[in-house]
């Protein structure tokens, strides 16, 4: 199978962290035999001088093709207007890559296209296929279809993309009832959930840790990007209730500013460390130190950070966003609370005093591994190839 991924959420060497997942994915099933992948990764940048801006400067200066991590992977540039023209996203990606897909189709033929993103890579894929005469799939992930499938000037496109591929998939089953409600058809959806790279996310000692930074008391985490639907200040609300607990922000975005005033106004400043966005080779060791790892999105799919913390051992606390009562159906594992301050305190003291044992935490994912993964994903594959 000749495939061409397409992922605009795809790590680079100026956001490491960024879409690793999808890194991991796509490297499991390449290396399989049989299989050949070619990864394009747009980049969106909008004209000078914005271009300059430091948020913009790394990525244009990415190289245009190159090796990461045994994948080829190309990284045109595709025009972006800050702020307004989202909508547009699909047709100028199009637009800047078809030369690049249609020659490297003419030299080698491709049999799908496999788009990690609903939007804009689905729309994407869908014009692409069209062209080439090849079936293409899509990945649903979450916020992808909570907040693009249903957004006015692209509720449509999305639509469209799910209608015409041969197969999509959704990163939990609740997601996958999402995406029936927003129209799409339930026969053509398959539940693929992430893996965990298990020998790496374990249990470890955090006394080290813990030490470096002074916390001498419980300690909370949370992982993602500092952004409004992650909800993190929910968190450090809820910490005013917790005498004596340490909260860690691992994490860079918006909202930090906010964050940080936050802190300072709760009187809270010395108990809320802010880690920045933690390298992913060196995030166990934060997990594993930890004593609940607390993320309270308003949407999810299933989030990575989730299974990453349980494989350390680290209970977690969540809202019920995505996949959460699929993933948590365990008390060991951590709780579900309400999107409110109180709610997620009452839940965290439940957690700090259950006594759970990291090993028994860790047990509770002990199936999500990107073996089982890129076997799935090999099938669906496969399946879309046989027609």
């Amino acid at each position: 199978m000749r495939i061409l991924t397409l992922a605009t959420l795809f790590p680079n060497a100026a956001r490491p962290n960024f879409g690793i997942f999808v890194g991991r994915q796509t490297a499991a099933i390449a290396g399989r035999e049989g299989v050949d992948i070619t990864v394009i990764s747009p980049q969106a940048l909008p004209p000078w001088p914005l271009s300059r801006h430091a948020r913009y400067r790394t990525l244009g200066a990415l190289p245009v093709h190159e090796n990461w991590h045994g994948l080829s992977v190309y990284r045109p540039r595709f025009l972006h207007i800050p702020g307004i023209g989202g909508h547009w996203q699909p047709q100028l990606m199009v637009r800047a890559i078809w030369p690049l897909v249609e020659r490297l189709h003419r030299e080698r033929p491709f049999d799908l296209i496999d788009a990690e993103f609903f939007y804009p890579d689905g729309p994407a894929a869908r014009i692409l296929a069209q062209r080439l005469g090849v079936p293409y799939s899509v990945k649903a992930r979450g916020a992808d279809i909570h907040h693009w499938g249903h957004a006015d000037k692209t509720r449509a496109q999305v639509l469209e993309a799910g209608r015409d591929a041969a197969a999509l998939l959704a990163v939990s089953s609740a997601l996958k009832q999402d995406m029936v409600a927003l129209g799409m058809a339930s026969e053509k959806i398959t539940v693929h959930y992430t893996g965990c790279d298990q020998a790496r996310f374990m249990p470890q000692p955090g006394d080290a840790l813990r030490a470096e930074h002074g916390i001498t008391g419980p300690m909370l985490i949370t992982v993602g990007a500092l952004i409004a639907r992650k909800r993190q200040h929910l968190v450090i609300e809820a910490l005013a209730s917790l005498p004596g607990t340490t909260l860690v922000l691992a994490g860079q975005g918006e909202e930090e500013p906010r964050y940080r005033a936050l802190a300072t106004r709760l009187d809270l400043a010395d108990r809320v460390l802010f880690a920045g966005s933690v390298p992913h080779d060196d995030l166990p060791r934060w997990l594993a130190a930890a004593d609940t790892m607390v993320l309270p999105s308003s949407s999810e799919g299933l989030a990575n950070a989730w299974v990453e913390s349980l494989a350390c051992g680290t209970p977690i606390v969540i809202c019920n966003a995505g996949g959460a009562s699929e993933l948590l159906n365990d008390p060991v594992a951590g709780r579900i609370a309400a999107p409110d301050p109180a709610s997620l305190a009452s839940a965290i003291r439940e957690v700090l005093a259950s006594g759970a044992q990291p090993e028994q935490v860790r047990a509770t994912v002990s199936h999500f591994t990107w073996q089982r993964n890129a076997d799935e994903l090999h099938r669906h594959f496969e399946r879309i190839v046989a027609g």
